[in-house]
């Protein structure tokens, strides 16, 4: 493979180290020959003492002061990197506690208080690191740019609170931004079991990130459901021993603990350049960017805030090269297209001042269309309206609003006991994959004839339609018990004659599949009914009362093509990508025993006083 300029190499590294991508492969054996670098590693002091494990990799033929590329994160760090025209000097860390590093490891630690001088954060270590970096390194610029995906951007974030003079430039990508609203354990209060169950215990369970929970059958769906309550969890398996999970169980609510730590309250004024990366299809931190880069925008008086996203599972722009996502082909190298355009130009300007900064505020990729747009805004606020997609008789979706009087409704039965499994089964676990990076491209026909689903889909599209910015659905709801969840999809259904599909090496599937009737998701969301007044106190759902959820499904740029039909489902299971809500209102879930687990019937009213419906934000075409 031809090795490309500059940085593309750092984008395989911080695949390699995001997540369980680093855990389940040899970083080092995914990388070219061994190039032109001298590795160091080396522990650097903390302003209390403790010592951070550091590799540092130099240039042999360095004769000009360079920039420091810097990531840092708790997935170990590389024995070897940098392909030959690489000509930056590298640096990985370890956070506290991790692989060499000492002192203790903390999840998603808290700001510190800045009061007191000697208290520490991963904003604090990130300072004291850059500063030693800075001072004794040779021959360094003293510009440092940082990089990370998943929780190595979630470290990038934090580095921006208080910035070292010496950060110039920042790519965030996929950072968590609120684990309670919408990201990886929890959204809008629905907790992510087997994403929380799972990498509590890979990271908690030993110094080292490879302890993989042993599960004792293939098929995860039936493991979590012969589980029972989450109350058991502590019982037969992690016997109090976990952090995480103890945190969990004790914060059921959006309360200080969750507060704390989410950018919302400490993310305030915009001083480094920084480039948020989200993918449409992020099966871990979607959420995330799309908020940070909300949140500093707003304190963006220099013009220094930018927003990507491209037709990308979690951290996928960071390879050398993608055409496709599962079956489904976008036409063109997305990955190259990130980094030719987009991360090389970034750090080649603000570290090197190379080139000219052509990044417009916002760069999206239009999925259906299959092209780069740019926007001034995101979302974008000209030339978009607002359309109702409404819920209609007969399971149609249509934009005219519904007539019928009275409480017109669909209904089905949510039974805990049979939950609809978020993916094909078997599910196989969390990490190391392969299926969980996939999973929100799967077709959507495996669930949309079962009972407890709602499908709702428009006429063939007589023309092509743009949804560019956010989506929301507006779902008019009941249940007979008091508490419920209300998940949405949004899904593009490709007409009986499509036959395009990705490459087989691409996507592993059979040479030829047609995507005949495919059903994609575009959006989707859960909602926990007994959040619907605060996340911060939960609260029962009166019973058999239609109630209004609003229901953010995030942003999107998405063209559904002539020909096309536009869907919708609406059921209240998940599983086990969300715990099975009791459906009876408890004060703490993680607490409810088995016989707390009872059916109920749902309904989604489609009246004219009660029109549930998907809100589009229509693109002019």
């Amino acid at each position: 493979m031809k090795i490309l300029h500059s940085k593309r190499w750092i984008a395989a590294a911080v695949a390699a180290t995001a997540g369980a991508a680093f855990l389940s492969h040899n970083w080092a054996a995914q990388q070219p020959p061994p190039p032109n670098f001298t590795r160091a590693e080396v522990m650097v002091p903390m302003r209390d003492g403790v010592r951070l494990q550091t590799v540092v990799f130099t240039p042999k033929d360095q004769s000009v002061p360079l920039p420091i590329l810097f990531t840092r994160g708790p997935y170990g760090v590389p024995d070897e990197c940098c392909p030959a025209g690489t000509d930056d000097i590298v640096v990985f860390q370890n956070l506290r506690g991790r692989f060499k590093s000492e002192g203790e490891f903390v999840m998603q630690r808290p700001p510190r208080d800045r009061s007191d001088g000697k208290a520490v954060d991963e904003s604090s270590d990130a300072y004291d690191t850059i500063d030693w970096l800075v001072k004794n390194l040779p021959n360094n610029n003293r510009r440092v740019g940082m990089f990370g995906v998943s929780y190595l951007g979630w470290t990038v974030v934090m580095a921006l609170v208080d910035p070292h003079p010496a950060l110039k430039a920042a790519i965030e990508g996929a950072s968590p931004a609120d684990m309670f609203l919408g990201d990886d354990f929890h959204h809008n209060g629905a907790f992510r079991l087997s994403y929380g169950f799972e990498y509590a215990a890979l990271l908690e369970s030993a110094k080292e990130a490879d302890t993989h929970f042993a599960f004792d059958r293939y098929d995860t769906y039936d493991w979590y459901l012969n589980l029972g309550a989450l109350s058991n969890v502590n019982r037969l398996y992690f016997h109090g021993r976990l952090p995480t999970w103890n945190d969990f169980v004790r914060h059921p609510n959006r309360d200080e603990y969750w507060r704390k730590q989410a950018f919302f309250s400490f993310l305030k004024e915009t001083t480094v350049p920084t480039l948020n990366v989200a993918g449409w299809w992020d099966q871990e931190d979607f959420y995330g960017p799309q908020k940070i880069f909300e949140l500093m925008e707003k304190g963006d008086n220099r013009h220094l805030n930018y927003f990507v996203a491209g037709p990308w599972n979690h951290g996928q722009w960071s390879r050398p090269h993608c055409h496709a996502l599962g079956t489904i082909d976008f036409g063109e190298d997305t990955c190259r297209d990130y980094h030719e355009k987009i991360s090389n130009p970034w750090f080649d300007y603000w570290l090197k001042d190379k080139g000219e900064l052509k990044q417009p505020k916002a760069l999206t990729f239009q999925t259906g269309t299959n092209q780069w747009a740019s926007y001034n805004a995101w979302p974008p606020r000209q030339g978009i309206t607002t359309k109702n997609l409404y819920f209609r008789s007969g399971n149609k979706l249509a934009f005219d609003a519904p007539v019928e009087a009275g409480s017109a409704f669909d209904s089905y039965v949510s039974d805990p006991a049979h939950p609809i499994p978020y993916r094909h089964r078997p599910i196989t676990p969390t990490y190391p994959g392969p299926e969980w990076p996939l999973w929100l491209v799967e077709d959507q026909r495996f669930v949309e004839h079962r009972p407890d689903v709602l499908s709702y889909q428009t006429d063939a599209l007589a023309a092509d339609l743009t949804a560019t910015g956010d989506i929301v659905a507006d779902v008019f709801a009941s249940t007979s018990g008091t508490d419920s969840d209300w998940i949405v999809k949004l899904i593009d259904v490709y007409p009986e004659d499509s036959k395009l599909v990705a490459k087989p090496e691409e996507c592993n599937c059979a040479a030829g599949m047609p995507l005949a009737g495919y059903e994609l998701i575009i959006a989707d969301e859960v909602f926990r009914g007994r959040f619907r007044k605060s996340f911060e106190k939960a609260v029962p759902i009166p019973p058999n009362l239609p109630l209004e959820y609003r229901i953010d499904l995030h942003t999107n740029n998405h063209t559904f093509l002539r020909g096309h039909r536009i869907m919708v489902q609406v059921q209240s299971t998940w599983f086990p990508l969300i715990d099975r809500n009791p459906q009876k209102f408890v004060p703490n879930i993680f607490e409810a025993t088995d016989a707390d687990y009872q059916p109920a019937t749902e309904r989604i009213y489609r009246s004219k006083r009660l029109a549930s419906s998907i809100e589009l934000p229509v693109a002019a075409n």
